[in-house]
């Protein structure tokens, strides 16, 4: 090979990686959402910071300040819409992974289930960032006791799994 036809094979090589490089960062970026990528960090100090100053201003007014949620969460309806569940261990929180409570959040509960369902629950993709809605869900995890966050790691792991 000439020294020409060597610049013009590397050039070659280097498009080709160039390319499959743009491609791969536009998959992640586009696909920020997937089961894989979102993913709550209850051990971080400075995210669970910004978290409860968060939950405090947007949550805490309907699910509480302990989490605790509206009594009668589980069976009554007020202007028939359903009261805000607890947080805490003794809601149902922690029975969907990181990625359901992230979608939920940002979303809304009817636009990601897609059908009706009464409720006060805002969407918060327009109020909050991807970042503040999982520091906001990471506060919430870190305030599990370590029994109940073990299960969820293991909820997680198999969903991700699959």
């Amino acid at each position: 090979m000439d020294t020409l036809a060597t610049k013009k094979y590397y050039l070659l090589i280097m498009i080709i990686i160039l390319v499959s490089f743009c491609i791969g960062f536009s998959y992640l970026i586009n696909n920020q959402e997937s089961k894989n990528n979102i993913t709550l960090f209850p051990e971080n100090k400075i995210i669970l910071a910004s978290g409860k100053l968060i939950y405090d201003d947007q949550c805490a007014s309907c699910h509480g300040i302990n989490l605790q949620g509206q009594e009668g969460w589980q069976d009554e309806l007020v202007d028939g819409l359903r009261l805000a569940p607890p947080h805490n261990e003794e809601g149902h929180t922690w029975h969907h992974t990181d990625y359901h409570l992230f979608m939920l959040t940002k979303y809304g509960i009817e636009e990601f289930l897609n059908m009706d369902y009464p409720n006060n629950m805002p969407a918060y993709k327009n109020l909050l960032s991807n970042d503040q809605i999982i520091s906001v869900l990471s506060y919430i995890k870190s305030k599990w006791p370590s029994h109940i966050r073990i299960k969820h790691d293991q909820l997680n792991k198999v969903f991700k799994e699959n």
